[in-house]
């Protein structure tokens, strides 16, 4: 989708447990499945109009308080 790609560090014990959902989910690679994650997450801001819906949003759903 985006074309380019950089690295993400992540913890090996989170990174096991990626591989393992990812698995048994179908998905072809851990990384298939992190960016397939992501951009489900990312679709909940698609049509935030600034900054302070987009932390209201945030705070909805966990991510901050």
């Amino acid at each position: 989708m985006f074309g380019r790609k950089v690295k993400v560090k992540l913890d090996k014990a989170l990174v096991e447990k990626l591989k393992k959902i990812a698995e048994v989910a179908g998905y072809a690679s851990v990384e298939e499945f992190i960016t397939h994650a992501l951009e489900k997450e990312l679709a909940k801001f698609d049509d935030a109009k600034d900054e302070e819906e987009i932390k209201k949003r945030l705070k909805g759903l966990g991510y901050i308080s």
